[in-house]
């Protein structure tokens, strides 16, 4: 149901890539096309010289390569941009911005500024995309026209809740209208018998939003910019890849002027071959490095374990204990049966944690997610469902009890490590996180990360209170 902006939180959904026992999702492949872009320009090198370089003094670490003669300057303030009364209120009222960050100054303008070219951005978690997105969406509707104007997918329907409530947040002054379209449960009225969606923003994910497009629910005719956040795990190959094509045909079918944004951490040949079916030979490209693993806010430490009991056995007697009053914590682990025999194991030692995964309903997943939001529990045992695009500044302590590994194959999953580690430490706190090693195979995972960020964890004595302490110390949690 079409919600505006002040309203209370959107109705709940299904359907996730994170969890190794999800259910499949229909990736039946789409037929090829030619491609129209040069995909070779997705990848840039830093040693290249891309043509029309914005200038950005401040941060070497963003480039942005702009296409055609469209002049674009960076916005040093809100104003800058043309934004409304509105809008602006909601920046610094309810989000309590004072300028925009850097990769916003930056990206705006391209967003905001006729024609509105198509944007391919490579940003990742913590960057400051979510606010570019959301603004550039609140921006381009106009609140008098009752019809859908902008639309965001995202791979998971946690982000798609989070996007929204950052939306609503920020466009509370403006009367504009959002729609959260997550799967409904059982017994919610099929989509072929609700009402057309009226409002101006939907945000959502991409099986629900075939659907409404699908059953005439959705119109794309008034679309005036079309979002897709996290591309690289969306299109994955046991993801959305389908869905989203189907998407992105119907669209440009009844209004090939819609801009395109599309963000993803990384250029994969997946996401390359998306870009060629989707986005117009004449767009706007923005990269921003990844950010180096070894920045003093988030330390990262591995404790060998002899066998999976001593794991627990860390946690409780060390982790728990000594890092008792350091901030909320997250627990990363492989599966879904992982996440009940450690949620059972540590509340049966007389530990309240909760724990969340793609099989629990979903009106349970939204209370587990707000109770933690809300400070009300402190520890959460979770798969990779939250591993991107969950922010919680409390969050100071990851304990990454299985590490991530690709599916079916002995190599760690970098993108997913670093989604992981960049849990703690949000927004410039401290953080710390602690990989638990006890198999060979979690050896080998764990030189690999090593190896391939250039970094070196320390190692922490699974038994030793003092390097516990040490570790929390150096992490800027205990004096």
């Amino acid at each position: 149901m079409a919600e505006p902006s002040t309203a209370a939180t959107p109705p709940p959904a299904t359907k996730s890539w994170a969890d190794e026992a999800d259910e499949e999702t229909n990736s039946s492949a789409a037929e090829p096309e030619t491609s129209s872009v040069n995909l070779g320009a997705l990848t840039i090198e830093d040693n290249q010289n891309p043509p029309k370089l914005l200038d950005d003094p401040d941060d070497a670490n963003i480039q942005a390569v702009t296409s055609g003669d469209t002049p674009y300057t960076s916005a040093a303030r809100f104003e800058d941009l043309n934004l409304s009364a509105e809008l602006l209120k909601g920046l610094y009222v309810e989000m309590k911005f004072e300028k925009p960050s850097k990769i916003q100054a930056i990206s705006l303008p391209m967003i905001l500024s006729p024609p509105h070219k198509d944007l391919i951005a490579q940003a990742h978690n913590g960057s400051g995309k979510t606010t570019c997105f959301v603004l550039g969406m609140l921006s381009r509707v106009d609140p008098k026209v009752q019809a859908p104007q902008a639309l965001c997918i995202c791979p998971t329907r946690e982000l798609a809740l989070q996007n929204t409530a950052v939306l609503r947040k920020m466009g509370k002054y403006t009367g504009i209208a959002s729609e959260c379209a997550v799967p409904t449960d059982k017994d919610a009225v099929h989509v072929s018998k609700r009402a057309p969606i009226m409002a101006q923003v939907v945000i959502g994910t991409p099986g629900t939003i075939k659907k409404f497009i699908s059953f005439k629910k959705l119109g794309a005719s008034r679309l005036k910019i079309l979002v897709f956040d996290e591309a690289d795990q969306m299109l994955a190959e046991d993801g959305f890849q389908d869905d989203s094509l189907r998407i992105m045909k119907e669209i440009q079918r009844v209004n090939p002027s819609c801009q395109v944004l599309l963000f993803s951490a990384t250029f994969n040949d997946i996401v390359k071959n998306f870009v060629s079916r989707t986005v117009k030979r004449d767009h706007n490209q923005l990269f921003v490095k990844k950010e180096e693993l070894s920045l003093d806010a988030v330390k990262q430490y591995k404790v060998h374990c002899p066998d999976e009991l001593a794991k627990i056995e860390v946690i409780k007697d060390y982790i728990f204990e000594i890092g008792e009053n350091v901030g909320q914590t997250i627990i990363f682990v492989a599966t879904r049966n992982s996440a009940k025999m450690l949620h059972k194991s540590l509340v049966d030692l007389g530990y309240e944690v909760t724990s969340i995964q793609g099989a629990l309903n979903h009106e349970e997943r939204d209370k587990i997610v707000k109770e933690f939001r809300d400070g009300l529990t402190q520890v959460l045992i979770s798969t990779d469902l939250l591993a991107r695009g969950f922010d919680q500044q409390q969050v100071n302590l990851v304990i990454n009890y299985d590490l991530p590994k690709k599916h079916n194959l002995p190599e760690p999953d970098y993108e997913v490590y670093l989604h992981r580690v960049g849990r703690a430490g949000r927004f410039g706190r401290k953080g710390a996180v602690f990989n638990l090693i006890c198999t060979e195979e979690d050896g080998r995972l764990m030189s690999k990360i090593e190896s391939h960020f250039g970094t070196h964890v320390a190692e922490v004595r699974a038994q030793s209170v003092e390097d516990y302490k040490a570790a929390l110390k150096e992490a800027g949690l205990l004096q």
